[in-house]
């Protein structure tokens, strides 16, 4: 046992020496006077790998692949790595005919190139790009190569990180570490707040309206003001605020907008409820008695600093002119201008007329005369008029005047009855009355089936009357339709006669009949039919019509249309089928329902339109076939099932999964056929088996529970030595849920006596030296065996010694 100890303490040691040996890394952080970034690089030529797994390699276990910027970057590298036979892969490629920083997708700048002499020769596929590091020829210079191609890695680590600055600032590397350079405005730690300026008060009589990126009153904040209508503004705006932390001008001021004064005698009375003759002043207009103004009452000052009216003058006013009236005259009086304000008129009449209203007119202020104008009227008799059907003719000095003659003549067909003839006098009354003038009269009438209008000028029947006859409705006049009474009392024509108007023939529709009452006679003047329909069918139209006054029908004939049943749709996962015989979905249309290959009809397959317009039967649904249903999960094990159409039924499918420690035996999915059955069996879930443990003979004894069966996951045996022997190794051995054991079954030796023990020592310390020496000289030759192993296949991309990791522990290798 001691000497088996110190061969794992030896083995250790010589493990962490050769660990030592085989460190090899690089971290070199640059300044900025040497043109390379402040990087950490990481080269690995222990694995040579083509140029993308070379990239996915550095983006795993640092930044991305060195993207080689200038000259000096170039001499620093070639002077960093050390010489490797295969060269190195640098994060440059061809995109589209252009050469790229892959890291950033930028194109290389012609300065920024350095390639080796007749290079790149542009040979196909040759898209990535390699540097000579300790060449003879060319050092530190590029060539473009087959990208499959295996060569050395270096990488680089970024100090700046995405979260390492704000967006306010730029994220500058430094040695080692990195500094946030804040943008204008902005300050902190990761320049993360914006600079502020003092707050800003409102002017008065304005509003302001203000941007705020970054926060009130902060750094690039704009706020613009507005004066309130009628106030205008002085200053700038709008403000800014600035870097400095100062807006870029004072808050600007709001002034009220002046009109032009005012100093006019129509100009009475002003308020100013802000300042004299500024915006909302209001001025009053108002002229002395008898003189007026042609424009508004008040004036206001508009908020554009502008009167809203000119203002008017005062002028007299005037009245209409005085004519001279009729066989009179007039006589004025002016006091300031003709016919105006204060003016006095007199009027007289010639002999033989009369002055109407007063003689003495003045003009008012207000513009009117005090009176109406006079006039100067002549004497007059009562106003004639002609008789009724006769003519008047008069000889007037003026009408109906002193000295007027009139005389009267009748009409033809009229007689005269009186004087024909009358004079005026000087008194105002005519000599004589009028006569009268008596209409001459026709023999009364009554036209059969018909009704008269008559228009009677003169008197019912007489003389001018002129009648008109109308027949009935429904019936048709045989004749001239009117007649006149003429001056000699007779009619000028016969009467004549009304016939009954008759309708076109109908007959019965087709699926209907026809009812008829005729009043006057077979499908004549108010006639009235009735129409019915077949059972089944609808009347399509007003079911009566009559024979109207114009000989035709109230209504069209109407048809018998088949009853409509409401419009099917197949259902779903089915179809329909239909036989119509008056039309689709019409009184005895018949449909069949079908469902499609794993569902099954829920309801009756047929149904039939009624006479009453509605289906026998209501449409049936198709359901998905049911399937037996899976209740629970196997023991031991999970169940997830999916149901397009319904629980358990077609196309539902359950997915099977164990715990730990367990196998699944049988089908892991289970799907439901169209007839309605399981595909596949449920499967079971079983323990996993571990290796049986015979039957134990000797000192070593063993006691095993099982929980799941024989041997299998959760068994447990307990193992022990009889008196006299030690263990050696684990007394308590369980099966895994991966079918294994946790550890190897142990054995018992027997204790020795001291004597033995020392002799039995010393032959170990012979065999102790031996087995070391034999130990030493294997890990040599295993060691160098594996090296060359891993340098022809590659056979795990894990970071080699050269990128710091400890190979001692590297299980996968």
């Amino acid at each position: 046992m001691m000497m088996f100890q110190r061969s794992v303490d030896t083995r250790q040691g010589l493990h962490h020496i050769l660990l030592i040996a085989a460190l090899i890394g690089f971290v070199q952080d640059l300044s900025s006077g040497g043109g390379a970034h402040a990087w950490s690089y990481n080269f690995n030529i222990s694995s040579n790998r083509q140029w993308l797994e070379a990239r996915q390699w550095c983006q795993q276990h640092f930044t991305d692949m060195v993207p080689i910027r200038n000259q000096e970057e170039s001499d620093f590298i070639n002077n960093l790595l050390p010489f490797n036979t295969k060269y190195y892969w640098i994060g440059i490629g061809k995109r589209e005919g252009e050469w790229v920083w892959k890291n950033t997708d930028e194109k290389v700048p012609e300065d920024a190139q350095n390639w080796a002499v007749e290079e790149p020769d542009n040979i196909a596929a040759q898209d990535c790009v390699e540097i000579y590091i300790k060449r003879v020829k060319d050092t530190a210079k590029w060539n473009n190569e087959n990208c499959l191609k295996r060569k050395g890695t270096v990488c680089y680590t970024a100090s700046c990180k995405p979260e390492s600055c704000s967006a306010n600032a730029d994220c500058v590397e430094t040695v080692g570490n990195y500094s946030c350079q804040c943008h204008p405005g902005f300050l902190g730690s990761r320049c993360e707040e914006a600079i502020a300026c003092k707050p800003l008060l409102d002017p008065e009589q304005a509003s302001s309206y203000c941007s705020r990126p970054y926060g009130s009153n902060r750094f690039n904040s704009s706020c613009r003001f507005l004066c309130d209508l009628g106030f205008r503004i002085v200053g700038e705006s709008p403000l800014l605020c600035q870097a400095s932390g100062l807006w870029t001008h004072p808050v600007p001021l709001c002034q009220v907008e002046q009109c032009p004064v005012l100093n006019h005698s129509s100009i009475k009375n002003c308020s100013h409820p802000i300042a004299p003759y500024s915006f909302k002043s209001v001025c009053q207009v108002r002229c002395d008695e008898g003189y007026e103004h042609r424009g508004p009452d008040q004036i206001r000052c508009h908020y554009n600093g502008q009167w809203t009216s000119i203002v008017p003058d005062c002028t007299v006013k005037r009245c209409s002119p005085a004519f001279f009236p009729v066989s009179g005259n007039v006589t004025c009086v002016d006091a300031v201008e003709p016919f105006s304000f204060g003016s006095r008129c007199n009027f007289t009449c010639q002999e033989g007329h009369y002055l109407t209203r007063d003689d003495t007119y003045t003009c008012l202020s207000s513009g009117h005369w005090s009176n109406p104008t006079p006039t100067c009227t002549v004497v007059r008799c009562n106003s004639l008029k002609a008789p009724p059907h006769a003519s008047m003719q008069c000889q007037d000095p003026g009408v109906n005047s002193y000295g007027s003659i009139c005389s009267v003549l009748c009409e033809e067909g009229f007689d005269l009855i009186g004087g024909n003839m009358t004079k005026c006098s000087a008194q105002g009354n005519w000599s004589h009355a009028l006569p009268v003038c008596q209409a001459k009269r026709c023999n009364p009438i009554n036209p059969p089936h018909g009704s008269l209008s008559c228009s009677d000028p003169n008197g019912l029947f007489s003389f001018g009357s002129l009648c008109k006859t109308t027949c009935d409705e429904g019936f048709l006049l045989n004749g001239t339709n009117s007649t006149e009474c003429t001056s000699q009392g007779v009619w000028s024509a016969d009467i004549p006669q009304c016939l009954a108007k008759i309708c076109p023939t109908l007959s019965s529709p087709s699926h209907g009949s026809l009812v008829c009452s005729d009043s006057h006679g077979e499908f004549s003047f108010g006639s009235q039919c009735v129409l019915t329909c077949e059972e089944g069918f609808l009347l399509n139209g007003t079911a009566d019509t009559e024979c109207t006054s114009l000989g035709t029908w109230s209504t069209d004939i109407p048809r018998c249309l088949a009853k409509r049943c409401p419009t099917l749709s197949s259902p779903s996962h089915g179809s329909i089928v239909c036989s119509d015989s008056h039309g689709e979905f019409s009184f005895s249309s018949q449909c069949m329902s079908t469902c499609e290959e794993g569902f099954l009809l829920n309801g009756t397959a047929d149904t039939e339109c009624t006479s009453l317009g509605t289906w026998s039967t209501e449409l049936p649904h198709c359901l998905a076939r049911p399937c037996p249903l899976l209740d629970k999960a196997p023991h031991h094990g999970r169940m997830n099932c999916s149901h397009p159409y319904s629980s358990f039924s077609y196309d539902s499918s359950c997915d099977f999964e164990c715990n730990e420690g367990f196998w699944l035996r049988g089908t892991p999915t289970m799907t439901c056929n169209t007839s309605g059955h399981w595909r596949q069996d449920p499967p079971t879930c079983q323990p996993l088996q571990c290796e049986a443990i015979p039957a134990l003979f000797g000192s070593l004894s063993v006691n095993c529970s099982h929980p799941l069966g024989n041997f299998s996951f959760g068994s447990q045996c307990i193992f022990a030595c009889e008196g006299g022997f030690s263990m050696n190794g684990t007394e308590l051995l369980f099966c895994s849920s991966s079918g294994i054991w946790n550890d190897s079954r142990p054995n018992c030796t027997e204790d020795l006596t001291v004597w033995a023990a020392m002799l039995l020592s010393s032959g170990f310390v012979v065999a102790y030296v031996v087995v070391l020496l034999v130990l030493i000289g294997l890990a040599v030759l295993i060691t160098m065996r594996f090296r060359k192993k891993r340098e022809n296949n590659m056979m795990s991309e894990a970071p080699a010694w050269g990128d710091r990791e400890n190979p001692a522990f590297d299980f996968d290798s």
